[in-house]
């Protein structure tokens, strides 16, 4: 119901946004703003080229199940579109040779290509007198500063984790993390989520309590002006996705969970294709409930439980 439409437009839009480098011999994409609010017109920001290549991705595979699932609905809409083969082959074109950042010394994607070229200040060295930067810098520094509003690199390494091995972010991770100020709501969440996958159970709970604390303490200073509902999901998403490890993949439920040292115990329901399922981790493991007549294959540390509807 026009899913495939949209798709097929915004693959549309990320090809024309992409132009040939005759230098890097490679697609690039310039004068973007990246998650990092405090870089703007940047070339080349590693998490918007590998969204750009993934949205042609996503957009060629949904076209293969419509024309095989719906060959005259297919035809009918690719009509519509004035649409032929040729994108499909133009976004295969530029998925195999888009330009992704990197510094192979550090073993790091680069935020942007500019990234490395600015003083590398870490936030533990900036003034308390000086936070948030936001409100008193002025945006000429800002911009010119290295620092991180919110996660960028790690936002794709935490969309995309499984096509990266955990040296790979860790690497990341302790790069950008320490010259991220996470003055913006969305930052804490994703941070706490990634340090729970690389078993840095310390850092996890630092970044919950930054999330789920954000307007009670009022961190950014800006408490005043509302409350930020993007740190209230923040602090779910760090509990489940973080501290729970709860993925879905290959269409089944995983979980790979650790109590944090400051708790006894903790609880949550979520619904999950047709089941709602009560999920409570204590010092002595997990325990699911399956409130429903739906039998489930849920992973548990890599390995794979069958839950029948109604038992736990």
């Amino acid at each position: 119901d026009f899913g495939l439409e949209v798709l097929i437009g915004i693959a549309r839009f990320w090809k024309q946004r992409v132009n040939w480098s005759g230098e890097k011999q490679q697609y690039v994409m310039l004068g973007v703003t990246g998650p990092n609010e405090y870089e703007n017109n940047v070339n080349n920001n590693w998490y918007t080229n590998l969204l750009a290549t993934w949205c042609m991705k996503y957009a060629t595979e949904a076209a293969g199940i419509v024309k095989n699932q719906q060959p005259e609905k297919y035809s009918s809409l690719l009509k519509s579109l004035n649409f032929d083969d040729q994108e499909f082959a133009d976004w295969a074109d530029i998925i195999e040779k888009m330009y992704y950042p990197e510094d192979k010394n550090l073993g790091i994607f680069l935020q942007q290509d500019g990234y490395l070229d600015k003083e590398q200040t870490l936030v533990k060295d900036l003034p308390a007198s000086e936070r948030p930067i936001n409100q008193k810098w002025s945006w000429d520094r800002i911009l010119r500063s290295p620092f991180i509003k919110q996660a960028d690199v790690l936002q794709g390494l935490y969309f995309f984790e499984e096509d990266y091995d955990l040296e790979t972010i860790r690497r990341n991770f302790d790069f950008y993390e320490p010259r991220t100020v996470h003055e913006s709501s969305l930052s804490p969440c994703v941070h706490s989520i990634l340090a729970a996958k690389l078993n840095d159970e310390a850092r996890a709970y630092e970044f919950y309590l930054r999330t789920a604390r954000l307007d009670l303490d009022d961190y950014n200073n800006d408490t005043e002006d509302g409350l930020h509902i993007t740190s209230m999901a923040g602090t779910w998403m760090s509990v489940v996705e973080g501290f729970a490890g709860m993925r879905v993949r290959d269409g089944k439920l995983q979980f790979n969970p650790f109590l944090p040292t400051q708790w006894k115990s903790f609880s949550f329901t979520i619904g999950f294709r047709g089941a709602t399922l009560k999920i409570n981790i204590t010092e002595n493991g997990i325990t699911i409930k399956n409130n429903n007549d739906v039998d489930l294959e849920i992973g548990i540390r890599n390995q794979v439980y069958k839950l029948a509807g109604n038992e736990e």
